[in-house]
């Protein structure tokens, strides 16, 4: 069994609304996901966390040392690819780009044995998790606060029990914003807040002050993902847990906060960390240090699935008859393809998400959505 191909593909739509975090301006939804062809037939999905185009150039600048190689080898092949990039780039795209070839690869070993990817990091904890609602992201040319408001209303009635709002724009609108979610969602849903580093110090301190009574069960991405002092200044000067993680790639980006208590929950993406080979030596780091791991997740169904196989195998924590169960982060802002790209939509049902179960990421790849949705050439 070798690895023959290596195909990208850059899935695209144009968003009938725009919508904004505090550090990025959405006009249309962009991912990339990676096909590795084998030369019995075999064939494995991953999916690369941030901008599809410059994701693409370098699994494809990966792509030559990959055909010939026998895809069972991960922690061999991981390495390599690593070492063949570390000069330019230990973090950012190298990693992001190799954490879609990881998990085509994990697919492929699942598919070879016959057993979910879960089964293979040493066996499924949990069928099924619990997932809460993304989205309340700051649209144009309506109201925000009243929009967010009846937004998580909705996800009230869905029956999800947890919603996560974006913040970071301005303290006082912001706090607007969380003062009518929380009237909105009612005192037993929980909140988690995201300002995807808009803030500054002083700025991210008064919200988190001010914003306590809410009763916020996270405050993620307060500051710069860069200023990990700072992250544990925040963490020192208000009383809601400080969550983050999404963007800092691979183990030794964790290393720092991990060991320093920047972060109360720490939060990798299975696209972005470095695939299953080094989520799971993150996921050993961040019990060392006992940081809580919740993972971020952002993208198609194929970054769902690895997600969720990851989540089956992610031990309880503490081991204690009834653990701290993790949480699936389920993106709701406008997306066509996010589902569609799957023959079998990995959709929740009053909340709560059923793992899928058969080998590798569990998931067939519909083509035709891949062809309909493929950027094309402006």
């Amino acid at each position: 069994m070798k690895v023959e191909a290596v195909h990208t593909h850059i899935l695209d739509h144009v968003l009938d609304t725009t919508f904004e975090s505090a550090s990025m301006h959405f006009a249309r939804r962009q991912h990339c996901l990676v096909e590795i062809v084998c030369d019995d037939g075999t064939i494995g999905w991953g999916e690369c966390l941030g901008p599809a185009k410059p994701n693409a150039a370098v699994v494809e600048a990966y792509a030559s040392a990959l055909v010939g190689q026998d895809p069972l080898q991960t922690e061999r092949i991981w390495l390599d690819l690593y070492n063949r990039l570390r000069d330019q780039g230990q973090r950012g795209l190298t990693v992001t780009a190799l954490s879609g070839i990881d998990i085509a690869l994990w697919d492929i070993k699942g598919k070879r044995f016959g057993v979910p990817v879960s089964t293979l990091l040493g066996g499924r904890f949990r069928d099924s998790v619990r997932a809460y609602a993304t989205g309340s992201f700051r649209r144009e040319g309506v109201d925000r606060v009243d929009d967010i408001a009846k937004e998580v209303g909705g996800y009230r009635q869905e029956g999800f029990h947890a919603v996560k709002i974006k913040i970071g724009f301005d303290v006082e609108e912001d706090l607007r914003v969380i003062a009518a979610v929380r009237e909105a969602i009612g005192p037993d849903m929980r909140l988690m807040i995201d300002a995807n580093h808009g803030y500054d110090y002083l700025e991210a301190i008064e919200l988190g002050n001010r914003a306590a009574p809410y009763g916020v069960d996270w405050f993620e991405e307060p500051v710069l993902p860069e200023q990990i002092a700072t992250y544990r200044a925040v963490r020192a000067g208000q009383p809601i847990p400080v969550a983050g993680g999404e963007t800092w790639h691979g183990r030794y980006a964790m290393l720092e906060p991990l060991a320093t208590r920047a972060v109360d929950i720490v939060q990798p993406d299975i696209c972005g960390v470095g695939g299953f080979t080094e989520i799971r030596r993150v996921t050993d780091m961040a019990a060392m240090h006992g940081v809580r791991l919740v993972p971020h997740v952002w993208g198609t169904a194929v970054c769902l699935a690895a997600s969720l196989q990851f989540m089956a195998a992610l031990p309880p924590n503490p081991p204690r008859r009834d653990p701290i169960e993790p949480i699936l982060e389920f993106d709701r802002t406008e997306n066509p393809f996010r589902q569609a790209v799957v023959n079998t939509p990995i959709e929740h049902q009053g909340g709560v998400v059923t793992i899928p179960d058969k080998p590798g990421l569990g998931i067939d790849i519909n083509r035709n959505a891949l062809k309909r949705f493929s950027l094309k050439e402006e």
